[in-house]
Formats: C-alpha cells, structure tokens, sequence
C-alpha cells in the first residue's frame, strides 16, 4: 500500500513571481524537490541534483503545512524532476491539489519521465483534475539529453499544458520546429532562449522568418530582475 505521508528529498519552498511560461508574472510558490534524471548543458540549478545534495527531507504533510503558509494561487512543483520520485510524486500532487486556495498547480518535468501514469491520476474526478498543469520541457539536441526524450509523452499532454523549448542555437530552433511539425502537440508551445548562447532578438527574428506564429515567445524573467545566478527569487 502507498504511504499517504511519504518523506522527500528537498530544495527549498519559496514565493517569488513566475518567471516564464503563460502564467509569467503571477505571484506563485515554488516547491523545488531535489534530484534529476538529466544533467543538461545549460542547466540553471545544478544545486538539485547531486552530486549536491538535499537540503532538507519534509514529509508531504509539512510541504503541504508551508505551501498554505504562502498566499499565492499559483503553485510550481519543481525540480531537478519532480516526477522522479514515482509513488512519493503522485502523493504530493494530490496533496497540493487539496490546498483551498491553490487554484493552478503546474508541474515541471522534464521529458524523461514517463507522464502516462501522472496523467491518469489526473483524469481522475477531484481537485487534481481541476488544478494541475504540466510544463513538458522537451529536450533539445544543445543540452545534449535529446536521446532521452520520451516521444509519447507528446501525445498525453493537452490544451491545459505548456510544451517548453529551451533553444541554445538554431539547430535547436529547427529541431523544435521538426517536433512540432512531426507530433502536432495540443499543449502551447513555448520557446524560451538559453540566457547565454541565444540573444532574445534573434529567437524572435528565427520565429518571424519561419512563420511559428502558434509559438509563443518565453522569457525568464526572473534574470531580468534580479542577478540570474540568485537562488529563492
């Protein structure tokens, strides 16, 4: 029998504003859960994978009792992968689902982790059905884990989720295009440049000249505001 009230391996718990995708701006609690199953080049929290490690353990009750603490309607579970935790993840996002106030809980995952069984839980009657959002963040060929991708996930994904694409050069522009044309997708599609490789400009001038007018363009806001090497903002 699963633990209702299992213990994971922790980041940090924090409310900031969404710094991209479409809900960018809205004040929003981050739950970081520790661990990955990718290790990509470009990668901004190195901190929640080891050979780092956790910096706490918190059952799901007491991520739960913090969240509440927070004000914010939107809540982001992620990582590292959040999903890699299997059981212990699924328990979670029941658990923040049943939060009164929470009323967008969008999910993170990286494109390696099989969504079928999360996705079940979601079509389930209940707040889980109501609330929860993934983030597919499809790997490209710049952040060397393209290999790692799981095609299927592409298809079990809807119009309530976000399709990321973190694009480091242009033959990660065309890849992504190739994606797009090839799975036909139903969630939104995103493209967000790689900070130090990719100037915002020349996405947006890649966007234009190929016609990918059904992309929206995604910039991380939170390296606007404060140093984009800042932790817990």
């Amino acid at each position: 029998m699963t633990d209702p009230n299992p213990r994971l391996p922790m980041v940090e718990i924090f409310q900031t504003v969404e710094g991209e995708g479409t809900r960018a701006g809205f004040p929003t609690t981050f739950v970081r859960v520790f661990n990955c199953n990718l290790r990509c080049r470009w990668c901004d929290t190195p901190y929640s994978y080891a050979p780092a490690r956790p910096e706490f353990y918190a059952t799901v009750d007491e991520i739960v009792q913090e969240v509440r603490g927070y004000p914010a309607e939107h809540v982001c579970l992620t990582g590292g992968e959040p999903l890699m935790h299997g059981d212990k993840s699924q328990e979670l996002i029941k658990s923040l689902a049943r939060i009164e106030h929470a009323r967008d809980i969008h999910i993170e995952t990286g494109g390696a982790i099989h969504l079928a069984p999360f996705v079940a839980l979601r079509n389930q009657p209940g707040p889980v059905a109501d609330k929860v959002r993934f983030i597919l963040d499809y790997k490209l060929p710049g952040s060397g884990e393209n290999e790692r991708m799981i095609e299927e996930n592409l298809a079990l994904i809807d119009e309530r989720d976000e399709l990321k694409f973190v694009i480091a050069d242009e033959q990660d522009f065309l890849k992504a295009k190739e994606v797009l044309q090839q799975h036909r997708p139903r969630a939104q599609a995103l493209f967000s440049p790689v900070w130090e490789t990719m100037p915002p400009d020349k996405l947006v001038a890649l966007m234009l000249d190929h016609q990918m007018t059904h992309v929206k363009l995604s910039l991380q806001l939170h390296k606007v505001i404060w140093d984009p090497d800042r932790r817990g903002v």
